[in-house]
């Protein structure tokens, strides 16, 4: 990790807080969170939920595979989504899993209901209880960028209660069989790509492979320790703020040597807006050197656009 991308604790004051990632996210869209207050065990019971489901069968992954549903729930199969741009598509493969709505709930046409994979009996009750840690996390984050902002620290609270957040299982497949005999194809583990999203709150990426692109043209690898979140802008508040807090390009390398043998897992959450909230421009990210650059946009009217770029919609 770079010294200049801030490593912050969730436990530091809030004005504290809102300065370090303030400049962190200003510069480079990214920071590194630590004592965010997700219990380590619920993380570490995750990572071999996540590790059993895709060491299922394929027939047997690919029977949560939803036709016609953009990868909105359960499985997307190896080889799927691309980067907007991109002529091929990443090696990867992936769970979804949404925010549970009761029935009958206003939003339920913006969120379908959560599958659930049979064979593992314990999957729902882990992901549903790490889904909740990560919205409380990311709470607290937006709180500390209100803050930079010249918001109150709650305004964002509005903003992403019963959003269209998602929580993604990552499957990074070997790149090299066991004989050393590439099957990458040109392509790469995540081609360049910003989020979609307001804030990602990224776990497992400890292992090299993730770097971003920063505003002088170089590529900078991001590794937290053990245990802390990697945390990025995406575009919907990249826009709120007329880019004043940066959506960040970013990518996951291809390994060499050893590594390029084995599989790499992560467990990006991607906060989301509400669906019926609408992304206009903030006043105090306004000024003569900073023109408005964006028409008003509804968030899920943002997120339909984006997910036809990455071949996740039609």
């Amino acid at each position: 990790m770079t010294d200049n991308i801030a490593h912050v604790s969730l436990t530091r004051p809030l004005e504290t807080l809102a300065d370090q990632l303030g400049r962190s996210f200003t510069e480079f869209g990214f920071a590194v969170v630590s004592d965010h207050g997700i219990d380590q065990d619920l993380i570490a019971r995750a990572e071999r939920m996540s590790r059993a489901f895709f060491a299922l069968p394929e027939d047997a992954k690919r029977g949560y595979f939803i036709e016609g549903s953009g990868g909105a729930r359960g499985y997307t199969p190896y080889r799927t989504e691309k980067a907007v741009g991109q002529d091929t598509t990443d090696l990867k493969e992936f769970w979804h899993v949404g925010r549970s709505l009761p029935a009958g709930d206003p939003l339920e046409e913006f969120m379908p209901a959560n599958v659930w994979p049979a064979q593992l009996p314990e999957f729902r009750e882990t992901f549903e209880r790490l889904y909740a840690e990560f919205d409380k996390a990311g709470l607290k984050i937006l709180s500390a960028i209100a803050v930079h902002l010249g918001l109150e620290a709650d305004w964002f609270d509005a903003t992403v209660d019963q959003g269209n957040s998602v929580l993604r299982l990552l499957h990074y497949p070997p790149i090299r069989d066991a004989k050393g005999v590439e099957n990458a194809e040109g392509a790469v583990r995540a081609a360049p790509h910003g989020d979609i999203n307001t804030i990602t709150l990224l776990l497992g990426a400890e292992e090299a492979g993730l770097e971003l692109l920063s505003q002088q043209g170089e590529w900078i690898p991001v590794s937290p320790p053990p245990g802390a979140l990697a945390v990025n802008i995406g575009d919907m508040l990249s826009r709120l703020t007329n880019d004043r807090l940066r959506s960040t390009i970013h990518r996951v390398v291809n390994p060499e040597g050893e590594a390029s043998r084995r599989s790499r897992f992560s467990m990006p959450f991607f906060l989301h807006f509400r669906p019926d909230f609408v992304i206009e421009t903030l006043p105090q990210c306004v000024d003569a050197d900073h023109p408005d650059q964006y028409e008003p946009l509804s968030s899920h009217d943002f997120l339909m656009q984006r997910l036809r770029e990455i071949n996740l919609a039609k």
